[in-house]
């Protein structure tokens, strides 16, 4: 049901959240066909969603993209029961976790859950109010509930004893005395039912083991960073230890990749893992090819870095490349550069990006149950486009379109007179790009390393003072993990110097019509897109023409700061 009012969020508290208004700039976005509407912001440092602060007993606002995304909400009607069979309710909390002032210390288990309660106090304030908007299903960060940068051994205190959910059936909220040390998974537990929906969360957790197991650890016992998923009558229906660690000394990997799906009675199968995980092979894309998930609950704690690892650029780009819908919560610590959580589908997005803002946002919003992929969907009428046609003449050598360093002619109509642009390279990423200039109003441009090619073709209607670069890398990335990248970035540069290429920026006023593309040799490719103010774009087209994958786009909103084809070869780790 769709108010007749607009929505006006520049009126209302509840909407703005104490002390913003100056900063909230409006609210765009609509529900379109079988999928959410990603919200449009100005110049402000936070996405418009749906938001509520973390220690505010104010209810979730009502107004902005509430109404957007879920339709006008008449008071006796559940926003769950709106369109059922066909959505679903999801809500994700980006949460400002309250940290041990000092997490090398050694600690009672007492000391230890006092502070975790803190933590759990602000997430079951989340699921009241998720509750009342007839949320299913309610998605928490990693580290969230105990914080990070342990020891191994100072992080003991604060670890729940785990029993295996395939040998164990267990609802810890009923039965709190079966297991000691559980205290935490108690109170998740509780809040499911309090809620009446399903909750994942994430904690550490430990397993004792015996010396005749040869991976067992000098001090008797695993250590695990684990999510947990409870249901709406709080049983314990699956646990995901994380598998790819990042710089996490405090937990050990486990044995054996876990593969974790679950099913719900709202949306069918969802697939879990963590963090660093979305990187690589195992347990992320092998849990989508091989088990047939729709749908990703992800628990992260993120530290953005651009131009092409912002927290929420991988996360829409994981939802685009799979055709999923992610729903990804984040930590919220500004001062670490840690933000971004949302609600993903492959066409459109709610999501939550504030450097400034220290409280935490509660983001919910509509998510269908079948979600519609991208790539296909432009395909039927890309070559009606003029810039799509000379875009595939280039790529099969058309005799009416002969290209060279200097210039492009199509059907004797189109022709940009270019300098041969000069080659440079510079640090993006730690990794060592090889790039060129993007000048001029149009051109046609490529780039090559390895074995890999680069390759623009773009219009734009005004130029501005600021420099843009087409940048190629093909090679094993080696600082902060080690794994194997091919990319195609048409980044803004910091400055006008070429040694600005690749810095991190989050504004621009460039807009461009282009196609990017390249000769990759994988078919794990993910698109990275960004606009001025952390906006999350969506390309018009993606997909394989004569073995180079493209993407391709028209109409932006905001200035350019990211397009980026991130392609990702497991194999050669």
């Amino acid at each position: 049901m769709q108010s007749s009012k607009k929505p006006r969020c520049e009126a209302s508290r509840h909407c703005l959240g104490v002390g913003q208004p100056e900063r909230f700039r409006g609210c765009k976005g609509r529900v379109a066909h079988a999928h959410i509407r990603g919200g449009r912001r100005a110049k402000s440092r936070f996405m418009v969603c749906i938001m509520s602060g973390a220690r505010s007993k104010l209810a979730l606002f009502l107004c902005g993209c509430y109404v957007v995304a879920l339709g006008a909400h008449t008071g006796e009607e559940s926003v769950a029961e709106h369109h059922e069979a066909e959505y679903y309710v999801a809500a994700v909390y980006e949460h400002p976790s309250i940290l041990s002032p000092n997490p090398v210390a050694l600690i009672s288990r007492q000391e230890a859950l006092e502070l975790m309660n803190q933590n759990l106090d602000i997430y079951e304030q989340q699921v009241v109010t998720a509750a009342q908007k007839g949320v299913q299903i309610i998605v928490f960060p990693e580290d969230g509930i105990h914080g990070f940068n342990f020891t191994r051994t100072s992080i003991y205190p604060f670890l729940d004893f785990m029993p295996s959910p395939q040998v164990v059936g267990w609802n810890p909220c009923l039965e709190p005395r079966r297991f000691n040390d559980t205290e935490v998974l108690q109170r998740l537990s509780c809040m499911a039912i309090k809620g009446d929906m399903f909750l994942v969360a994430n904690l550490g957790t430990k397993q004792p083991c015996h010396s005749s197991d040869p991976g067992c650890p000098n001090d008797g016992r695993y250590q695990f960073n684990t999510n947990v998923v409870f249901s709406n009558k709080g049983t314990l229906v699956d646990r995901y230890r994380k598998h790819n660690l990042y710089f996490e000394a405090a937990f050990d990997v486990p044995l054996n990749v876990d593969h974790i799906t679950f099913d719900t009675p709202f949306a069918g199968r969802f697939g879990i893992f963590t963090c660093f995980d979305i990187l690589f092979f195992d347990p992320a894309v092998r849990l989508l090819r091989d088990y047939k998930v729709k749908h990703v609950v992800y628990p992260t704690a993120w530290m953005n870095q651009l131009p092409l690892l912002a927290a929420i650029e991988i996360q829409k780009a994981f939802a685009v490349a799979f055709g999923i819908n992610v729903l990804a919560a984040n930590v919220h610590h500004p001062i670490l550069g840690m933000t971004g959580s949302g609600i993903h589908t492959p066409l459109e997005s709610f999501w939550y990006h504030d450097m400034e803002n220290p409280e935490g946002h509660l983001i919910i919003a509509q998510v269908a149950k079948n979600p519609v992929g991208l790539i296909g969907a432009g395909n039927a009428t890309g070559e009606t486009d003029p810039s799509h046609t000379k875009f595939l003449k280039i790529l099969s050598g058309d005799p009416y379109c002969e290209k060279d360093a200097q210039e492009v002619h199509c059907d004797e109509a189109t022709k940009w007179n270019m300098n041969a642009p000069p080659t440079f390279h510079s640090e993006m990423m730690y990794d060592n790009f090889t790039l060129v200039p993007v000048w001029g109003k149009e051109g046609y441009l490529h780039v090559c390393s390895n074995g890999l090619c680069c390759y623009l073709l773009y219009e734009r209607p005004t130029l501005s003072e600021e420099l843009y670069a087409l940048g190629v890398f093909d090679g094993l990335h080696t600082v902060h993990g080690t794994y194997y990248i091919q990319v195609c970035a048409l980044v803004r540069c910091g400055g006008l110097g070429f040694g600005t290429c690749g810095q991190e920026i989050t504004e621009a006023t460039a807009i461009f019509e282009f196609h990017l593309w390249g000769n990759f040799s994988t078919s794990y490719i993910f698109p990275l897109f960004l606009t001025s103010g952390m906006t999350l774009e969506v390309p018009d087209q993606l997909g394989w023409e004569k073995d180079h994958y493209f993407l391709r786009k028209s109409g932006l909103s905001s200035g350019l700061v990211t397009a980026a084809l991130y392609g990702r070869l497991y194999e050669r780790d």
